[in-house]
């Protein structure tokens, strides 16, 4: 099974940990980030999908992708 997981977060070191955690869990980067201003917030929010073949898994919508 092919997971995908899209990470979002404000343009900070924080969002670059989220992404860089993701890497070391074995997910896989899925094409180009996206950024977008908030203007609720007046900040930049940052968008990056990830993907991770998990053998032997079976698709649950319950299932963590998070954990996986």
């Amino acid at each position: 099974m092919l997971a995908y997981r899209l990470l979002t977060g404000e343009d900070d070191s924080a969002f670059c940990h989220k992404v860089t955690a993701a890497l070391a869990q074995g997910w896989v980067l899925h094409g180009s980030p996206a950024y977008a201003a908030d203007p609720a917030t007046g900040r930049i929010r940052c968008a990056q999908a990830v993907v991770k073949e998990v053998p032997g898994a079976a698709y649950d919508p319950g299932m963590k992708l998070g954990a996986l």
